[in-house]
């Protein structure tokens, strides 16, 4: 059966000569894969390979043939709103990297999810639009996306307090948790003074608290990039 449906790109591997295998979170089915047949040919009309770029917001028709199938095939593909910046900006593409792999190893869920999808395209689009004052996006995010992933902090001193719990050896001071209060329930954009050195150690106490809650996150390969790129 053929669904409208919107999705966001989050990765894709190469499958047989020109074909790729994409993993998409939709709006209608949650986190799903499919193949896509000869977008890496040479005959491939236009450059369909940059459909699937990190975070790229997509208008989708798919083939759902049964629940429990685990791959799936589309049918209609095009990019419902083109970037203006995320793609072309190293600091920005870097914060993209970074979020689309949190994503891919934390996002279970295959079926509608309709206040994460639209949470995920407000901070999409808020960082493809930002001018300055976005370096501390990707940890607002994740004080943010960890509501919608179940295991959410309702102050401060639930994340201090799951740190020492499981043995961390180290806690937000006074600083890192003003910040931590107002990402909370902030918008995007909402300036927040953090130096690097706290902005830092507070990504890897969340990121620590994250991998309390999910098995499946293991080690952020993207993170060392990241520093680099906001060094």
């Amino acid at each position: 059966m053929l669904h409208k449906t919107r999705g966001i790109a989050l990765s894709y591997i190469r499958y047989r000569e020109s074909s790729i295998i994409a993993k998409i979170y939709t709006e209608a089915f949650g986190i799903q894969s499919y193949i896509v047949n000869g977008v890496r040919s040479s005959r491939s009309k236009a450059n369909r390979i940059a459909l699937f770029q990190p975070l790229t917001l997509l208008d989708l028709v798919v083939y759902h043939k049964n629940k429990t199938d685990t791959l799936h095939r589309i049918s209609e593909i095009k990019c419902r709103v083109p970037f203006h910046s995320l793609p072309f900006e190293v600091v920005k593409s870097s914060l993209a990297l970074f979020l689309t792999e949190i994503l891919s190893k934390s996002l279970r869920e295959e079926e509608e999810n309709m206040p994460l999808f639209e949470f995920l395209e407000d901070a999409i689009g808020y960082l493809d639009n930002a001018e300055s004052g976005y370096e501390n996006f990707h940890i607002h995010t994740l004080v943010q996306l960890s509501f919608y992933l179940g295991f959410g902090m309702e102050t401060s001193a639930d994340l201090t307090n799951e740190l020492r719990a499981n043995h961390y050896p180290a806690s937000p001071d006074a600083i890192q948790r003003t910040a931590l209060q107002i990402w909370l329930s902030a918008p995007f954009g909402v300036p927040v003074a953090l130096d690097r050195p706290r902005r830092l150690s507070l990504l890897n106490m969340l990121l620590f608290f994250y991998k309390i809650h999910l098995d499946s996150l293991g080690d952020i390969k993207s993170l060392d990039v990241l520093h680099e790129v906001l060094s």
